[in-house]
């Protein structure tokens, strides 16, 4: 082994899409990661997202004690298959003083270090105090010889747990999440780490979950800070890959090692639209659906919606139906017609009028002696959802 493979430190980067709840499908996909991290990328580390083997959030899944009982074994089975390379990676960890968001290095067959999340977010789609006690000290271990700090989400927005953890030795700090998309969070979270950085001179891996769960999106978009405070790497969004990043631990701070400058951050309308691709995608798959139907209109939303919907999951498991009334147009209908036929989707006209009628003759002796208004116009709508429900049931 020459001088520079000796001091070089290579971190494989799991920004992976896992399923809440499913513990065993979780763990294996982590053992074919760290198969591929060890076999071809030949890395010394893994780093997973938070709360890897439940999946995020796990919510009142925390409350059952079956749950812990299946963590325990999947931390026992990914002890007994890790081998030849080092993994970070998230679970709960019920444990004295409560259940805790948790994250452990795991090395031949041992469990290294465990870190607890000391800031619980308690905010906006966040709900961790109900389910998380909190940690308040730092997690050390050490990796073929580098000492490395292991952080959890939101530990990295506050200057304390990072801070704690280069005051106890380390050199690196991971730092697992599953932080949730929207519009400009690339730009948030790296600004936030370089203040972490500027206060500690000590480079940070972010690692990201990606796909969707429920009406949370997680873009990954991973990324690397220097000690510096500048980004060295950035990885895809919206995309599961095995990435890695190589550090030279002979230097003082340690370095990661650049090839080429990193990818730009998407632009706004980009990552709208692939957060919409990637929670459909995940929604419809994650709950076992065969498919959609959408009601076309002619219109900008529902052409939209009918791009993303093929995008998500494509155009062999997308029925589109176009539900005419006496007061849609001709423009309408071709256009319509012309949108399915674009992108190749299964395409049928169903006529609401006859419904519609017969709604309008049941009422006739209620709505006697008042004029048309909204009431009427609404019954449309009623119509073409009676006919989308028995559509999607066939």
């Amino acid at each position: 082994m020459t001088s520079n493979e000796e001091n070089r430190l290579r971190v494989a980067i799991a920004q992976i899409n896992l399923l809440v709840g499913d513990i065993e499908g979780n763990v294996d996909r982590v053992l074919r990661a760290c198969t591929e991290a060890r076999d071809e990328l030949r890395a010394d580390l893994v780093v997973f997202p938070e709360l890897t083997l439940t999946g995020y959030p796990p919510e009142d899944l925390l409350l059952r004690p079956g749950l812990h009982e299946r963590v325990l074994h999947g931390l026992e089975v990914l002890k007994k298959n890790i081998q030849g390379i080092a993994a970070v990676v998230g679970f709960p960890h019920q444990a004295r003083g409560g259940v805790f968001n948790a994250a452990g290095m795991l090395q031949e067959g041992n469990l290294t270090g465990t870190c607890h999340k000391q800031h619980l977010p308690n905010y906006s789609v966040f709900d961790e105090k109900r389910y998380f006690s909190s940690g308040d000290a730092p997690c050390v271990t050490s990796v073929r010889g580098v000492p490395v700090g292991i952080t959890i989400c939101e530990d990295v927005w506050s200057p304390g747990p990072v801070r704690q953890a280069v005051d106890a030795g380390a050199r690196l700090i991971l730092n697992l999440n599953a932080s949730p998309f929207h519009i400009d969070k690339g730009n948030e979270r790296e600004l936030e780490l370089r203040h972490r950085v500027e206060e500690t001179a000590v480079p940070i891996v972010y690692v990201n979950l990606v796909g969707g769960q429920d009406e949370l999106v997680f873009d990954g978009e991973s990324f690397v800070v220097d000690a510096r405070g500048e980004v060295s790497h950035r990885f895809p969004a919206f995309a599961s890959g095995l990435f890695y990043v190589d550090f030279d631990t002979g230097t003082t701070p340690i370095s990661p090692l650049v090839s080429s400058p990193p990818s730009p951050l998407l632009s706004v309308e980009e990552s709208a639209y692939k957060a919409l691709v990637v929670g459909v995608r995940d929604y419809v798959d994650k709950n076992g659906f065969r498919g959609v139907v959408i009601g076309l209109s002619g219109g900008i939303d529902s052409a939209l919606t009918l791009a993303v919907a093929v995008d998500a999951i494509g155009a062999d498991r997308v029925e589109a139906v176009m539900l005419p009334s006496r007061f849609t147009a001709d423009m309408s209908i071709e256009d319509a017609r012309e949108e399915a036929e674009a992108v190749g989707v299964e395409y049928h006209v169903i006529p609401i009028e006859p419904a519609y009628q017969a709604f309008l003759e049941s009422l006739a002796d209620e709505f006697a002696g008042t004029p048309p208004d909204t009431t009427e116009e609404n019954m449309q709508a009623r119509c073409r959802v009676a006919i989308w429900l028995a559509v999607t049931m066939y």
